[in-house]
């Protein structure tokens, strides 16, 4: 098992990594809009926020030697289903047309009062 950081990501606020390889896989822990450089929450509006979570996501990617277009699987943790459309159109900018296996479900509620989060199974 190797752990994956990435100081271009948000550190993790809690008691986990920001990604773990295992077996030639990457699992990466769900990403929020924190801005890594400030610290500060990036919640201008759904698209900001999704923009800043893919790139959380990117960041520990890059750390790990690897990219979108190896994700397997994803899941897209939202506030309310009705920012759907909005988010997927964000998310989707992030692939050349290799998609991962993916469910979306909406919650009650995610760290820091955000509206989205995400986590990746990727391969290595």
């Amino acid at each position: 098992m190797q752990i994956i950081t990435s100081s271009k990501a948000p550190a993790p606020i809690g008691p986990y990594n920001q990604a773990v390889i295992h077996n030639g896989l990457l699992y990466m822990s769900g990403q929020i809009a924190i801005d890594p450089a400030t610290g500060n929450m990036v919640l201008d509006n759904i698209q900001t926020e999704t923009h800043q979570v893919m790139r959380n996501l990117q960041a520990v990617l890059e750390a790990a030697g690897t990219n979108f277009n190896k994700a397997i699987k994803t899941t897209i943790f939202l506030s309310d289903m009705s920012l759907f459309t909005e988010v997927n159109e964000v998310y989707g900018g992030f692939f050349d047309g290799h998609y991962p296996a993916r469910e979306t479900v909406a919650v009650k509620g995610l760290p820091k009062g955000v509206n989205v989060e995400i986590s990746m199974l990727v391969a290595i």
